[in-house]
């Protein structure tokens, strides 16, 4: 189960790809673009995932600690799921937009 420092680090870095977003993808309205916010978000689920990666092969090799390598797995799953309800609920949308009558 996540804890609540990983739900605030989750959170964390979600607020700053929204900031990044902001500075480097804005439309014309002043906003951050979707394809920029999902771009940083697909890359930040990514970049969890390699360093889960890079943190077991560290314990494999017996140069990390059992706690660092939890904590990056947990990182990572709270990312995968985060992920995972945005598609969801993008094409959950995307269904109620097609059913609405002409």
């Amino acid at each position: 189960m996540a804890s609540p420092t990983i739900a605030a680090n989750a959170y964390a870095n979600l607020a700053r790809m929204v900031e990044s977003a902001g500075k480097g993808g804005a439309t014309e309205s002043g906003g951050p673009s979707f394809s920029a916010l999902l771009k940083d978000a697909i890359g930040s689920v990514a970049d969890a995932g390699r360093k889960s990666d890079a943190q077991a092969m560290s314990m494999a090799s017996g140069k990390a600690n059992v706690m660092d390598v939890v904590t990056a797995v947990a990182e990572t799953d709270v990312a995968v799921s985060t992920l995972v309800s945005v598609r969801d609920r993008v094409i959950q949308s995307y269904e109620d937009i097609m059913r609405m009558p002409i």
